[in-house]
C-alpha cells in the first residue's frame, strides 16, 4: 500500500479522511487507522470514509470506521461528504450511498449544501438498543446524575438525548465518556446535550460513540429534533445549531428525517507509508 491518496473534507468541522477504495483499494488495520487518526502525529479525523463499489443497486457503497479503528454504523455529515464527491464525479443532482446501516439518498440543495435522507428514526427500546425495556421517551441513566432521563433515538446509531437549560454550561468531556458506557446502552451511544432556544431552533453539543467531543454530528442533530418534537418542545422542523455551525432537520410525516447543511473540502494528500507502518 504505497502513497494511499486521500481527501479530507468537513460538515461543519466534524472532520473526515475520504479515500477513493474503488480506485486504491485501501483494507487498514486498527492500528492503521488510530495512527490516521492521531491529530499530532497523523491526519487526524472524526470519521475515515472509504468509497467502495456499489453493493445492491446504489451509486457507491461508503465503510465508516472510527479513530480508534472500530466501524461505525452511520454518519450523517460524512454521507453528505461523500455524496459531495460522487455528485461531481458523475453530474448527477442525486445520489444514493449504501452503508451498513442502509441505504442513504442525498440530493443536491443549492450553494454547497447536500440533504441526505437519513431514514426513519427508530424509537423502539430495542432498536436503541436498551439493556432492558423502557419507555425511549424517558430513560432513566444512572451514569448522568441529574441530566437523567435520556430520550433514546436510533438513526442508524444509537443516541441519548438530555436536555438541559444551558448546553454550553455541561462539562461534556466528563460527563460525555461516562454516560456513553452506560450499562443501559449495550452498544455504547452517542450523547447529546440540549437546550431549546425557540420552537424551531435547538442548541446541541455533542459526544460522539469512539470520537469524543465533535464540531458536528449529523445522525445526533437528527436525533436531537426527534426527541424534541416527541416531546412537544419543538415541531417537526427546525435548526439545530452545533459547535461548527446549524443543519437544517426536518422529521417527515413518514417517518424519514433529512437533514441539510454544507460540505467542504479542506485539502488533499498522501497518506505515507511510515505513517501506515506506524
Amino acid at each position: 500500500m504505497s502513497g494511499l491518496p486521500f481527501t479530507k473534507m468537513h460538515g461543519l468541522g466534524n472532520d473526515f479522511v475520504v479515500v477513493d477504495g474503488r480506485v486504491h483499494p485501501a483494507a487498514l488495520t486498527r492500528a492503521q487507522y488510530r495512527a490516521v487518526g492521531d491529530r499530532r502525529r497523523g491526519v487526524g479525523y472524526d470519521q475515515f470514509l472509504t468509497i467502495l463499489p456499489a453493493r445492491n443497486g446504489g451509486t457507491a457503497y461508503m465503510a465508516i470506521h472510527n479513530p480508534d479503528g472500530t466501524e461505525a454504523q452511520a454518519c450523517g455529515n460524512g454521507t453528505r461528504c461523500v455524496a459531495s464527491v460522487l455528485m461531481g464525479e458523475t453530474g448527477l443532482s442525486e445520489v444514493a450511498i449504501e452503508t451498513i446501516a442502509g441505504r442513504l439518498v442525498c440530493t443536491d440543495a443549492g450553494d454547497g449544501r447536500v440533504t441526505v435522507d437519513m431514514g426513519p428514526a427508530n424509537l423502539e427500546w430495542d432498536a436503541i438498543p436498551l439493556a432492558a425495556q423502557a419507555d425511549t421517551l424517558s430513560v432513566t441513566v444512572p451514569e448522568a446524575g441529574t441530566f437523567s432521563p435520556a430520550t433514546a433515538v436510533n438513526m442508524g446509531n444509537p443516541h441519548a438525548v438530555f436536555f438541559v437549560p444551558d448546553a454550553e454550561a455541561v462539562d461534556l468531556s466528563t460527563v460525555g465518556p461516562r454516560i456513553e458506557h452506560s450499562p443501559v446502552f449495550p452498544e455504547r451511544a452517542n450523547i447529546e446535550f440540549v437546550s431549546v432556544l425557540a420552537r424551531d431552533r435547538l442548541r446541541m453539543r455533542v459526544w460522539e460513540r469512539s470520537a469524543g467531543i465533535t464540531q458536528a454530528c449529523g445522525s445526533g442533530a437528527c436525533a436531537a429534533l426527534v426527541a424534541a418534537a416527541r416531546r412537544g418542545l419543538t415541531e417537526r422542523r427546525a435548526t439545530v445549531v452545533l459547535d461548527g455551525g446549524p443543519l437544517e432537520i426536518f422529521w417527515r410525516p413518514d417517518g424519514h428525517v433529512e437533514m441539510t447543511g454544507p460540505v467542504a473540502t479542506s485539502f488533499a494528500g498522501t497518506l505515507d507509508d511510515r505513517l501506515l507502518a506506524g
